[in-house]
């Protein structure tokens, strides 16, 4: 076995993390290539109507901090004007990491989301809506940068403000989906979130994940906490 990174945080291995590593890694690769390919035409007819919406790269990349801190690249759908200020982002979650972002009203009641953000675009709305805006990560999970199932990844200016318990958050692969996402989504407080984040990190198994895999299509299909 090798020896641990001491950049990374430690946390409780399954029984066999060898075996369920090799099986994680097989079900991310064969899983996103065929998605990719499956997908293709959602993927086109999402390019094509940002395009004829607004200015602007099809595509959104950002900067986001892996497992053990390791910095990719995300790949997402634009949803945003491509002039777009982060600042207001950035406040909002430094705010909500705190425990002192406001909630804001939405269809589904309270969430702990920007809400009505004029930043986005009116196609930008419907990616996020149908979460169609997530599909570009495949190709991260098929790269290695993520897996299909793990805590979201962080933007760097988010774990400047984490506690030493919350980095537990980077000792995993992040994921495309996860057990916050079908439990709660942006209806729960930062703690909260971490909370499940590292339950999951605990309990993870090639069983756990396919249940998070198979509960994320009714929250999809919901849009429930999608805005």
């Amino acid at each position: 076995m090798q020896a641990a990174d001491p950049a990374c945080p430690r946390v409780v291995e399954p029984s066999t993390p060898s075996l369920y590593e090799l099986s994680k890694r097989v079900l991310d690769v064969v899983a996103s290539a065929a998605l990719l390919c499956g997908l293709a035409p959602v993927f086109a007819v999402c390019a094509l109507a940002i395009r004829l919406d607004s200015a602007g790269p099809v595509f959104f990349r950002q900067q986001r901090v892996g497992r053990c801190g390791k910095l990719f690249t995300i790949l997402k759908f634009r949803s945003m004007r491509a002039d777009a200020d982060a600042g207001p982002h950035r406040a909002y979650v430094v705010a909500f990491i705190q425990g002192q972002a406001p909630r804001h009203q939405s269809a589904e009641g309270a969430v702990y989301k920007l809400v009505d953000d004029p930043r986005i675009t009116r196609v930008g709305r419907w990616l996020r809506r149908t979460s169609l805006d997530e599909l570009p990560q495949l190709w991260n999970v098929l790269r290695g940068d993520m897996s299909l199932v793990g805590p979201r990844p962080p933007i760097p200016y988010e774990i400047e403000h984490y506690q030493p318990a919350q980095l537990q958050r980077l000792a995993v692969r992040p994921g495309l989906t996860g057990l916050w996402q079908i439990s709660a989504r942006s209806t729960s407080t930062f703690e909260a979130m971490v909370v499940l984040d590292l339950e999951y990190i605990r309990r993870r198994s090639l069983g756990l994940d396919l249940r998070i895999l198979l509960g994320t299509i009714p929250a999809v299909l919901r849009a429930r906490g999608a805005h």
